[in-house]
């Protein structure tokens, strides 16, 4: 095409020469006459024809070439993402090999044809990146929502002391604004010094590791409350500083069961400890020879054995009382009658109140009281109800025991005319060696026999236990059983 262009300019060029030469020769010639004139004159007519025709095929031509490459370039528009190399628009608008706009096209379709794998690698990486976004906010979303779920509090520090993380159980303890600002140092948004001492300590550690502390806070109720808090050392990104994260859990029911189980453990010594005592000093004087007559001997004798009674029915009771805990107590329920274990019940307990002269009266329903019960286990609680009315009824008193329905349920009571209870003691009476200051003298005991009856009616048969007490007028321990025919529709 370069070739043929060129051809047509020089043609066109010659022309134009020619037509100017003929119309110089022809102005030069113009007073000549006759057939020289017209020859010229035909000449130079010739020459203007075959001028303007080479022009107009010049131009043809250049408007044909125009209008492939804006075809072929308009094919190009129209290239797909996908096209791995231009395609040739069809063949009414290719353009010839030899034309000069050829190559540069071809440079400039490969050119489109990159920029759109380039704008698909994009738009792929994009959408990468958006699953990537969802799946990130997703879990931060699951994150967030666990953490909030969470009751111990949580906080966290970067590696510049400021507090960016908080969830709500530590917002609510520490009096945290859910809008603070992100760039809150831990000193202005915390006011407990241990736990900021505590983090950052943590985080200017060398190496990775969970340290603890204690803590003594006020919850958002006013409570004071023991929290454990346990901090450990997180891992910068990038290389940064890294930051810390301290978890609180509340330990105030651990140390309230430490303190009792504390409490528990002093009480059964010092119950151990009198009959041990007791029992001690009567083998001593036995073996200095005290004892010179069997009289003597015989006393002593009585003493340590009774000791030694005292001290096997502590150890029962609190074997029993492990069992019950435990649930590992052997329970041997069937459909009993309670009047007949209550009737029983009375005769065992009868000698000791009429050793101190008090009336045990009993008020037994008339009705058939069915209850599906442990006749040992339900009629030792109402041995120690009974005996614990005894022990605390001055002489002349007077202890009842009633038996009654109420509507599904069936109730016996143990009301007495003793020294009562005073509010703090009511709600103390059935912790396990409990006794009433100022009732300690009126009777021995190992403060276990209350606890059992609990433990007994509750745990194991599925009752309640209440108490009803007046200073100074007596006491009366409610016991609510199921009925026999409403363990078996339950069942």
């Amino acid at each position: 095409m370069i070739d043929t262009t060129k051809k047509n300019n020089r043609l066109a060029s010659a022309a134009l020469i020619l037509w100017a030469g003929l119309a110089a020769a022809w102005v030069g010639g113009w007073p000549m006459v006759g057939a020289a004139w017209l020859l010229r004159s035909v000449v130079l007519l010739a020459g203007i024809g075959v001028a303007l025709g080479v022009t107009f095929l010049v131009r043809r031509q250049r408007q044909l070439e125009r209008q492939l490459i804006s075809a072929h370039l308009d094919a190009l528009c129209h290239i797909a993402p996908q096209t791995t190399e231009p395609v040739d628009p069809p063949a009414p608008t290719c353009l010839p090999a030899d034309t000069p706009w050829k190559d540069v096209l071809a440079r400039v379709g490969q050119t489109i044809v990159g920029l759109c794998h380039h704008m698909e690698d994009m738009a792929h990486a994009r959408t990468a990146s958006e699953v990537r976004y969802r799946r990130e906010a997703a879990e931060a979303e699951r994150l967030k929502e666990t953490l909030a779920a969470l009751a111990d509090p949580i906080l966290a520090i970067d590696g510049y002391d400021r507090l960016v993380l908080a969830n709500p159980s530590a917002e609510a303890l520490f009096h945290l604004e859910a809008d603070r600002p992100e760039a809150q140092t831990l000193t202005d948004a915390l006011d407990c010094q241990r736990l900021v001492q505590l983090l950052v300590s943590t985080r200017q550690r060398k190496v990775t590791g969970n340290r603890t502390d204690e803590l003594e806070l006020t919850d958002s109720q006013g409570r004071n409350r023991c929290y454990r808090a346990t901090a450990r050392k997180l891992d910068g990104a990038d290389g940064g500083p890294g930051g810390a994260v301290a978890v609180l859990r509340d330990i105030a029911d651990q140390k309230a069961m430490q303190k009792r189980n504390a409490e528990f453990v002093s009480s059964v010594s010092h119950e151990m400890k009198t009959p041990l005592a007791g029992i001690k000093a009567y083998v001593e004087l036995l073996a200095d020879g005290d004892a010179e007559d069997e009289q003597t001997r015989e006393e002593f004798l009585g003493v340590i054995n009774g000791q030694a009674d005292r001290l096997q029915r502590l150890v029962d009771n609190l074997l029993n009382l492990a069992r019950i805990e435990a649930g590992v107590v052997q329970v041997s329920k069937q459909p009993r009658s309670l009047n007949e274990l209550l009737d029983e019940a009375l005769r065992v307990v009868q000698p000791s109140a009429e050793a101190k002269q008090i009336e045990l009266r009993g008020e037994l329903s008339q009705l058939y009281l069915g209850v599906l019960a442990d006749r040992d286990m339900l009629m030792q609680a109402a041995i120690n109800l009974l005996s614990n009315a005894v022990k605390y009824t001055p002489s002349g008193g007077r202890v009842t025991l009633r038996s009654r329905m109420a509507d599904q349920e069936i109730r016996f009571e143990v009301q007495d005319t003793g020294v009562g209870l005073s509010e703090e003691d009511r709600d103390r009476v059935f912790e396990k060696f409990y006794r009433v200051q100022k009732d300690k003298q009126m009777a021995a005991g190992t403060g276990l026999g209350l606890p059992l009856a609990k433990h007994i009616i509750e745990d194991v048969h599925g009752g309640r236990l209440a108490v009803e007490s007046t200073l100074g007028q007596g006491s009366t321990f409610i016991v609510t059983l199921p009925s026999a025919g409403q363990m078996r529709s339950e069942g």
